[in-house]
């Protein structure tokens, strides 16, 4: 159980690329706050335990007498807190329990010749040691795994007191069953370990390792490799690619390479390339759904230019010639992908886009009368406050090029104009959603406290303490 919790933080996270494109640190602060975790969590369950029945036979001066120990179940338990370290070769966990000492309490049956009795039993375990060694690895897949190395258990010494029945003949003879139900307890220790951890294991052969994020983007998170545990934690990759659903095709980029900051004294650390917000664009506009027809409902009504020739005639003379008094539409569409570049001083983005315009005629015929390209820059900031991510989007630059003009050759600095103040009418609201901001991590389970977000060249870093709720 305490192996499940420690892996989990690990792994919180996962064919592959060479390159990871997401990072996830666990360090060792981290490790020993899901140990503490852990042993609370493991305390308040033992008690929910049962223990499959002990049997046996003991020899007694009357001959040889067979026992049922069954409805084995914990009443009390000190449990010191274990020790748990990372191994470096290979990668792993081993994790150390020493001194442990259990109350238990449950019925007992013997058989001798015809004679059956029963009762109940208390008995105490004492000084139980067990030190566990588990793998941690990577299928063909990219799914995580997790395996059993080795497992050593001691159990120090055991007191039982036999209740009802004929429990008086037995009593005397318990140093005749201490050494058998010691030897039980024992041996079925590791197996017991063993078999947590396999269970542990059979739970990540089945996980998924892409998430859904809506109708259209997959994110894609299997491991690029084994885990890597460093003198200051482990180290987890992640593929880190979005696809569309539908269509899902490889971008014609790759991740690159990139080094996590050291950050020992927060727990987790995830860290995220340029590559992660580049695939998610290009999975976009590989499904040609970077497009957006604008008609002129969608414009404000106190607005000074609406879309039909008569506005636009003001800047297009022959538009108005042409078609008086006519509506008009524009689609917008990604000439390529938008690119992102993340930077110690902001994350840019960069679109080419091509502007369509046409003409409504009376009868609903589109005719189309310019086209102009649209390159266009602008730059976020991101932070974190109060828990929740922030940013703010300004525009650097609009560019407006004519393509081509079916209403003849026309400047397009005035159109240019308009852009940029409708992109910043456009941005005001952005900003304001968000400078609200958006939880960073909440789950039902943990969420993320004492949160810093840094910039470095090609990817962004949060590193963090987490608040584990185990139910």
């Amino acid at each position: 159980m305490l192996l499940s919790v420690t892996v989990v933080l690990g792994l919180l996270s996962c064919v592959c690329g060479e390159n990871p494109a997401v990072q996830v640190v666990l360090t060792n602060k981290g490790l020993q706050y899901g140990k503490h975790e852990a042993a609370g969590w493991i305390q308040e369950r033992l008690s929910k335990i049962t223990f499959p029945d002990i049997t046996g036979s003991v020899h007694i001066i009357f001959g040889n007498v067979d026992y049922t120990l069954t409805g084995i179940t914990i009443v009390k338990c000190d449990l010191p807190e274990p020790s748990v370290e990372f191994l470096q070769n290979p990668p792993g966990f081993q994790t150390t329990i020493s001194d442990l000492s259990i109350a238990i309490t449950g019925d007992w049956r013997t058989h001798f010749g015809l004679i059956h009795d029963g009762g109940t039993f208390d008995m105490a375990i004492y000084n139980v040691d067990v030190t566990s060694v588990a793998q941690l690895g990577k299928e063909a897949d990219g799914h995580p795994s997790v395996s059993s190395l080795s497992c050593h258990s001691q159990v120090g010494d055991v007191d039982i007191e036999f209740h009802g029945g004929a429990s008086f003949i037995f009593q005397p003879f318990v140093k005749h069953f201490k050494g058998r139900i010691r030897d039980e307890i024992q041996k079925r220790l590791c197996p017991g370990v063993e078999g947590n951890i396999q269970s542990f294991e059979d739970h990540l052969h089945v996980m998924n390792v892409s998430v859904d994020v809506n109708e259209v983007l997959t994110l894609a998170l299997p491991l690029t490799d084994v885990p890597i545990i460093g003198a200051s934690g482990m180290n987890v990759g992640l593929k880190g690619e979005f696809y569309n659903i539908k269509t899902p095709v490889e971008p014609p980029f790759e991740a690159q390479p990139f080094t996590m900051p050291d950050e020992p004294s927060y727990m987790l650390s995830v860290g995220m390339s340029d590559f992660t917000l580049n695939s998610a664009s290009y999975a976009y506009f590989s499904a040609k759904l970077l497009q957006l027809l604008i008609t002129d409902s969608m414009i404000p009504p106190i607005s000074p230019v609406h879309l039909n020739t008569t506005s636009l005639g003001k800047f297009i003379p022959k538009l108005a010639e042409m078609y008086p008094d006519m509506l008009m539409s524009v689609l917008v569409y990604a000439q390529e992908a938008p690119k992102f570049s993340i930077q110690p001083d902001a994350i840019n983005v960069s679109i080419k886009a091509v502007a369509k315009a046409s003409v409504i005629l009376p009868n609903g015929t589109q005719i189309p009368v310019f086209t102009i390209n649209v390159d266009s820059k602008f730059s976020s900031e991101l932070w974190i406050d109060d828990g929740k991510l922030k940013g703010s989007v300004k525009m650097d630059n609009v560019t407006l090029t004519l393509a081509s003009s079916e209403v003849g050759t026309f400047k397009t600095d005035s159109l240019e104009s308009l852009a940029r103040t409708g992109g910043k009418f456009v941005l005001v609201k952005v900003n304001q959603k968000l400078r609200e901001g958006f939880l960073v991590l909440r789950t039902k389970y943990a969420q993320l406290v004492n949160s810093v977000l840094k910039k470095e060249k090609g990817f962004l870093s949060i590193s963090s303490d987490v608040q584990v709720v185990l139910t």
